[in-house]
């Protein structure tokens, strides 16, 4: 009797203790700053759309998804920075379009030298950047409101300096080095993603100024009191957001082979949407730059195979915002 009831009781406790190893897996699944349930989702949307469509599962239209999503995992590399921070850049679409004027403008009148136009579009986007940060740590004002102030300032004076018309680029060299080279069959602007992913991943994880970052988006007051500058980390945060648009606009350029104005016009969507998406909490002190990359495949991914099953732009719009509201929704702390 007292066998079967001590059986009973450890085949009870080895129950509990597999419940308890299986909700350990749950758990660690869906942490925000690890988001492992991600990378099942990511596989699920290859499963399906490669079932759903031929041409999906195919090495091309995988180079094609790497060159859609450059620009947006580029540039939301830099505004991992910004979120952990606690900010927010709601300029940086508008960001890229000066950039990339000020690339071909400087290769036009300066030198057609693509050194000249690659300092030119990186330092008008690190300027842009330098002002933000500035304003928002100085004057106090929140970076929501900055930024989209900036988003329309630098807008318009994309579209004043050349009167809304585009400026071609002939620089050939400049084409190849950021638009239409390819280093052992891949596509440079996929090259230039995985270093800009290289960069980030050693300056956030492995530098004191990204944990720095981390402290003054985790807890401000006590970031302040162990003597770290916030307004300097802060104001870093945006000048390298600001950096990196510059550098994804002369891959645009030179994909285009023109400078335009009036270019990705909603482009913040989709950034802050595969930021959010990877993990990083909009709240302040969390997120890392893996995860932002992972984010940014899966909305290049989604859009690339709501295109090739003939899904309307319209639709393709809601489902992003859609995506933003549940990231936000779980990385809530």
């Amino acid at each position: 009797m007292n066998d079967s009831v001590s059986t009973q009781a450890t085949d009870g406790q080895v129950a509990q203790q597999r419940r308890s190893r299986k909700w350990q897996l749950v758990q660690l699944l869906l942490q925000g700053d690890r988001p492992y349930a991600l990378y099942f989702a990511f596989a699920i949307l290859l499963v399906v759309f490669s079932l759903a469509s031929p041409w999906f599962l195919s090495i091309d239209n995988f180079l094609n998804i790497g060159r859609q999503t450059a620009l947006v995992s580029i540039i939301a590399i830099g505004m991992t920075f910004v979120i952990i921070a606690r900010q927010i850049d709601l300029s940086v679409g508008s960001t890229l379009a000066l950039s990339g004027m000020s690339a071909a403008l400087a290769m036009a009148h300066i030198g057609d030298n693509w050194i000249i136009g690659a300092i030119a579009g990186i330092g008008t986007g690190a300027l842009v950047g330098a002002i933000n940060g500035f304003i928002i740590t100085r004057l106090s004002i929140p970076s929501f409101l900055v930024t989209l102030g900036s988003l329309s300032a630098a807008r318009g004076l994309a579209l004043l300096v050349t009167t809304t018309k585009p400026v071609i680029i002939t620089n050939d060299s400049f084409v190849a080095i950021f638009g239409e080279g390819d280093i052992l069959g891949v596509p440079v602007p996929i090259i230039w993603t995985v270093l800009a992913v290289i960069a980030g991943i050693l300056l956030l994880h492995y530098s004191v100024f990204g944990r720095q970052i981390y402290a003054a988006g985790g807890n401000p007051t006590a970031a302040l009191y162990s003597g770290i500058n916030i307004r300097r980390v802060t104001t870093l945060a945006f000048v390298l957001t600001g950096m990196l648009a510059g550098l994804a606009a002369l891959v645009l350029s030179a994909r285009s082979h023109a400078a335009r104005p009036d270019v990705v016009q909603g482009l913040e969507l989709d950034v802050i949407a595969s930021v959010t998406l990877g993990g990083c909490s909009l709240f302040g002190g969390r997120g890392f730059v893996l995860g932002t990359l992972l984010g940014s495949l899966i909305i290049g991914t989604l859009n690339n195979g709501l295109v090739l099953l003939g899904v309307s732009s319209s639709l393709q719009l809601v489902i992003k915002g859609a995506i933003i509201v549940a990231a936000v929704a779980f990385t809530k702390k």
